[in-house]
């Protein structure tokens, strides 16, 4: 499958893929349903891609107006992947790019706040769950209007108690879900 950005200001760049089958990149039929939901919210606002891969989600976002983006994955391969398209696309003063563990640092120092943050780990492992829960424990990685936004297999979805988000809408596209959990 050939990656791209659908739209924007880097409307038609390739992006690379991660060499291997660590990652699984989004199809763009759901990017682009994405990015239609979200529409002019998408300008000037914050990201934090959390289980980044080849960057895709967060470089449409610059594409589209976001003011930065966060990339953040655990291995180096995808690291090296976001670092090339990112500079490909010309977005280097706007994002940020950290090797680490989603996990820790959800739970680190918060010293950023995102209008967006885009959970798409790895399938069946409910690392999803244990990501969003951690983002309802440490709310203020968000904005008073943010957004956490997973996308998983319809087969791992499962309702979940939350202290601070509320699960405001899902989307299927075909073997993928996107759902959206607002601040309270």
């Amino acid at each position: 499958m050939s990656l791209r950005v659908i739209s924007g200001s880097a409307k038609g760049r390739k992006l690379k893929s991660v060499p291997g089958d660590m990652t699984r990149p989004v199809m763009d039929r759901v990017k682009e349903a994405l990015f239609n939901i979200l529409a002019s919210d998408v300008i000037d606002s914050n990201w934090w891609d959390l289980f980044a891969g080849t960057g895709a989600i967060g470089i449409e976002a610059l594409s589209r107006g976001a003011k930065f983006v966060r990339f953040t994955d655990l291995n180096r391969l995808p690291i090296e992947t976001i670092k090339e398209n990112v500079s490909h696309c010309k977005f280097d003063s706007q994002s940020e790019i950290k090797r680490g563990d989603a996990f820790n640092l959800l739970t680190g120092h918060i010293d950023k706040n995102f209008e967006y943050i885009y959970i798409a780990p790895p399938q069946y492992k409910e690392m999803w769950l244990n990501a969003l829960k951690l983002v309802d424990e440490n709310i203020n990685w968000l904005t008073e209007d943010g957004s956490v936004i997973v996308q998983i297999d319809p087969t791992e979805y499962q309702e979940v108690a939350l202290q601070n988000l509320v699960e405001a809408e899902e989307r299927k596209y075909g073997s993928t879900l996107l759902i959206f959990y607002d601040r309270k």
